[in-house]
């Protein structure tokens, strides 16, 4: 498939003698997708049953006739004040106790039935009416699930959906009284009524109580999205899309993805490193016109493994936004960039957020590829400069990486509630090993944590992971390359607790992690004739299999039996970078040592170099064997 531009739009914020103009405008630029509709439900249905089409069915018209393929937005994200008023109780709870309200977006708790009823009934007009229009070629559920911190809700209807939740898992409390350990603070219940959410406890919560909760939310977030996708499948046969943000970890992607076609994600790399980024002052002071040099390809593979090898960029920034703590313009050559690296990584879509800058409201500081006054934006004449370069650019197939990296959301929420260490993340230390595979060359896929088979790759990695699950085992097992596995991987069971006979519990290997500390900002252990040292996190380990690299008191840190390796630590940059070229050179696989903010993306017939340091971009053909 041909990669295509895209925008987003709203013919409800302009007066609709501009439409025309607009759409015109639109495929002048090369732009081929336009997005409407994902925050129009109080125009569609300013009244309950009070339905007004005829705005949006001219704005299908008036798109569709000059060419433009349409994803039509579901606006569950938006709902209007006569249905707050209707379902007061649909609001979301936060964990303080304090509810939600309405004067923004995104106030619905996912737990609450009747505001999910709603949306499916919003859902199904929308699809009997658009459904097998000719325009509308694509159609996104909701919009940005999890942002502004709206997964997890502390509503009276998310305590009752949790305990029918438990019920159903554990059919009686005693199984779930032995499960949870809960004879611990006399914690023990007689009945599921009995069991609240965990929150507003004296003091932490019993860690399995919240990591269900965070399962059950989870759930709700997919059942949301499964009711309106099972709605709309009756009555389209368009791709349906959901578009994910960065770094929004508490729910499952990939089992929400696994009821869509498509997965997208709404890219803002200056927005994202201003404000969920903990690189230092100087990181961001360097990148803060053009963005950390991994974390959007991170997320660019991310979502091609959430949708299965099919995603797009829903919204990408163009300019300044509104929302970040400091709001800086990209530099000159940037969206540029973003858009080719989001191509060389399989995007079919880059659509630009948004097409005209909104002059009033809440992002109205938010830029767009058109000014207020309707004169072009800097990333107007980018996004021309894309399309040009896209005409010579043939289908960007995407071919299967060497190296992989496996990404579990469990794992995220288990290490957010015992951290053990106030510096713990789990994101970040996934982060740390992807970015220190993009510093030597690699080109890498994510997989979830339930992959059955590595196929022939070379090198997999298994930091951090929460539990082992059967079908991982049985990939392992069977893997014939180079697997790292570690720090803290298998060190829980599904039920939170630690193994009765130690981690990391690999069949194969010798290996018992006997107890494990956390470090100091100002601690780190050094290693024995390696540069660098581990930090953060460090693991006392026995073990009779072959020591690799042993700490500078003698202590095993890197451990190895056959081609499996247990990393007992958190490498620092340098040590990460020894560990991963001895994996790498292991298996014969090519390193390109790159500084600063140049990256490599290898692509089945292409290889792109894209460089954050001077802002420009190469693309090269793949040289034929």
């Amino acid at each position: 498939m041909k990669p295509e531009l895209g925008t987003c739009y709203y013919p409800e914020h302009w007066s609709q003698d501009m439409w025309q103009r607009d759409a015109e405008r639109m495929i002048e630029v090369g732009i081929s997708w336009v997005r409407i509709g994902e925050f129009a439900w109080s125009r569609i249905e300013p009244q309950e049953g009070k339905l007004e089409w005829e705005w949006l069915d001219k704005a299908v018209q008036t798109l569709g006739e000059v060419g433009l393929k349409i994803v039509m937005g579901t606006p569950s994200a938006t709902p209007p004040i006569w249905m707050v008023k209707k379902y007061p109780d649909m609001l979301a709870v936060g964990k303080d106790g304090h509810v939600k309200q309405f004067g923004s977006r995104r106030h619905y708790c996912f737990s609450h039935f009747e505001y999910r009823r709603e949306a499916v009934r919003m859902a199904t007009l929308m699809g009997e009416r658009y459904g097998h229009n000719t325009h509308v070629a694509a159609w996104q559920i909701d919009n940005e699930y999890g942002c502004h911190n709206t997964t997890l809700s502390y509503s009276p209807h998310a305590q009752m959906g949790f305990q029918d939740w438990l019920a159903q898992k554990y059919q009686s409390p005693q199984a779930l009284n032995r499960a949870w350990g809960n004879v611990f603070w006399s914690m023990e219940v007689s009945s599921f009524d009995e069991i609240g959410l965990p929150n507003l406890t004296v003091c932490e919560p019993n860690p399995i109580h919240e990591l269900e909760f965070f399962r059950y939310t989870s759930d709700q977030v997919v059942a949301f999205n499964l009711a309106q996708v099972k709605a709309l499948r009756t009555l389209t046969d368009r791709p349906l899309i959901h578009n994910y943000m960065g770094r929004i970890l508490d729910f499952d992607h990939y089992k929400v993805g696994d009821d869509l076609d498509i997965a997208s994600w709404d890219s803002y790399p200056l927005g994202f490193l201003e404000d969920r980024s903990e690189k230092d002052e100087a990181f961001k002071h360097t990148y803060s016109t053009k963005g950390d040099p991994d974390f959007q390809a991170f997320h660019h593979d991310l979502y091609r493994s959430v949708g299965k090898g099919r995603w797009w960029v829903m919204e990408q920034q163009p300019g300044p936004v509104n929302w970040a703590p400091y709001n800086p313009a990209p530099a000159e050559g940037m969206v540029k960039l973003w858009t080719l690296e989001a191509i060389a990584h399989g995007a079919e879509v880059v659509s630009y957020f948004r097409w005209r800058q909104a002059h009033f409201a809440q992002e109205q500081m938010h830029s767009g590829l058109l000014r207020v006054d309707d004169k072009a934006a800097p990333a107007l004449h980018e996004a021309e400069e894309v399309h040009k370069i896209l005409t010579d650019l043939d289908t960007n197939e995407q071919q299967q990486s060497d190296v992989a990296i496996i990404f579990d959301y469990e794992s995220a929420w288990a290490w957010h509630i015992q951290r053990q260490g106030k510096d713990f993340d789990y994101f970040n230390l996934i982060y740390d090993f992807y970015c220190g595979l993009r510093k030597l060359g690699q080109s890498i896929d994510i997989l979830p944590p339930n992959t059955e088979n590595f196929g022939d790759r070379k090198l997999v990695l298994i930091p951090a992971l929460f539990a082992w699950n059967n079908e991982i085992k049985t990939a392992m097992k069977n893997f014939n390359g180079t697997l790292l596995i570690g720090p803290r991987s298998g060190s829980k069971t599904k039920d939170f607790a630690i193994p009765s006979k130690l981690p990391p519990e690999i069949d194969y290997m010798d290996i018992t992690v006997e107890r494990v500390e956390t470090l100091r900002p100002s601690s780190t252990v050094g290693l024995k004739n390696y540069n660098g040292t581990l930090m953060r996190w460090f693991e006392h380990i026995t073990t009779l299999n072959e020591v690799v690299i042993e700490t500078t008191a003698g202590a095993p840190a890197l451990i190895k039996k056959g081609k499996t390796y247990y990393l007992a630590g958190w490498p620092d940059e340098m040590a990460m970078q020894n560990v991963l070229k001895l994996l790498l050179e292991g298996e014969n696989l090519s390193i390109q040592k790159l500084k600063g903010g140049l990256r490599l993306r290898e692509s089945k017939h292409h290889k792109f170099w894209i460089d954050y340091d001077t802002c420009q971009v190469k693309i090269e053909p793949k040289e034929k064997p």
